[in-house]
């Protein structure tokens, strides 16, 4: 359990508790309070919270280490703790099936994702543009135009929404407006000096949505400051392309992968590197986190993937079953399951403990190379190289 305690002491009576809410995943409780006349918010970080965790107990270390809960709020909190566990035990034997069918652009796809509630999803393409989609009714919203190449990668700045990132062949990244479909900046650079000086193939928010991280062919990951637009430092050390980079939701820890067939953690707050995952017999194609930063994913060529410990660096699961590359990897939001999307035209739902397979989702026609869960868990999207969409319920 981790707070953010802002005042103690005499102080204490400048803070008014104005409201408890609940957050889902990463499981936590957030604060809104009143001091000195402005309304802030703060978290209650349960990440080691399970369906087994004496609740009696945690709203005791709660209480000591957080002075806003008082022995009044105690029963509230209580109910509070016992909801996200609920929700930690749902969607777990979650069996998928095809829910939608969507033709999105005349040209190759490139990418898919889809923002917190799955009620829009986003795509590139070879077209050069990156569209917005209602997931329900399969219907275009918007078309980001700006790009003078292959827009490859793609993100909501979920959990918030409201914007979107693009990367791009023409070596820049684009932050959007959702409801616009408008460019707030453009991340670019023709040298290593200012940005990337190769094409950028993956790009990602950090959960306060003030960071983007970029990582590109040029062998480098970049962080940016999405609100001036500047660099804030280069992450470099990785020998050969970079296939993907992501932060972990605490914001503490960034994940590269790459064609040098290793992952690397890095500290996000000096840009150090912490350590080198390796393993695999072929490159990265994906790294990624799970919800509470405690677990890391990397899919390789080689066909197989591996989930590490953040906290060990060691290997705690082997995923072997796809007849070809793995393209792309995700965890759902209980951390529970990871979603593999492969080359054999699969992809697979698999234990994250144990590493077995529990769900192959066939039917598209060529490589998957884009697959996500919702923020919920109980919806998954697939995009293909036969150019179709799948939304999974």
């Amino acid at each position: 359990m981790a707070t953010n305690p802002l005042c103690l002491g005499s102080r204490i009576e400048k803070m008014k508790l104005k409201s408890l809410m609940i957050r889902y995943y990463p499981p936590g409780i957030m604060l809104e309070y009143e001091m000195r006349g402005e309304l802030k918010t703060k978290s209650i970080d349960l990440l080691d919270l399970s369906s087994s965790t004496d609740v009696t107990a945690l709203v005791g270390e709660i209480r000591r280490a957080e002075p806003l809960i008082t022995a009044s709020l105690s029963d509230l909190v209580r109910r509070l703790i016992q909801r996200l566990q609920e929700k930690l035990r749902q969607h777990s034997d979650h069996t998928f099936y095809l829910f939608k069918l969507l033709r999105v652009h005349i040209l190759p796809l490139t990418n898919v994702a889809l923002n917190k509630s799955g009620s829009r999803f986003i795509t590139g393409s070879y077209d050069r543009t990156c569209k917005v989609w209602d997931s329900l009714s399969g219907e275009p919203l918007h078309t980001l135009h700006g790009h003078g190449n292959v827009v490859y990668a793609i993100a909501f700045n979920n959990p918030y929404g409201d914007k979107i990132a693009t990367g791009s062949f023409d070596k820049t990244c684009k932050l959007w407006s959702v409801e616009a479909g408008t460019c707030y900046h453009t991340f670019r650079g023709h040298t290593a000096e200012i940005g990337h000086s190769a094409e950028v193939v993956s790009v990602s928010f950090n959960t306060s949505g003030d960071r983007i991280i970029s990582g590109s062919l040029d062998y480098t990951v970049v962080v940016w400051d999405t609100r001036t637009g500047r660099k804030v430092y280069t992450l470099i050390g990785h020998c050969a392309e970079i296939s993907s980079a992501a932060f972990s939701w605490g914001r503490s820890m960034i994940v590269t992968g790459s064609v040098d067939s290793t992952s690397m953690l890095w500290d996000a707050t000096n840009g150090k590197c912490l350590a080198v995952l390796t393993g695999h017999n072929d490159g990265i194609v994906q790294s990624s986190f799970d919800y509470t930063g405690k677990l890391i994913a990397a899919a390789s060529a080689d066909g197989t993937a591996r989930i590490f410990s953040a906290v060990t660096r060691k290997c705690i699961a082997k995923l072997e079953g796809h007849e070809g590359a793995i393209s792309q990897i995700s965890f759902n939001p209980q951390g529970n399951r990871v979603l593999t999307g492969s080359s054999d035209s699969t992809a697979r739902i698999w234990d994250a403990q144990t590493g077995q397979c529990l769900q192959v989702l066939e039917g598209h026609r060529d490589e998957i190379f884009s697959c996500a869960f919702n923020y919920e868990g109980n919806m998954i999207i697939t995009g293909s190289r036969d150019n179709t969409c799948r939304i999974w319920r």
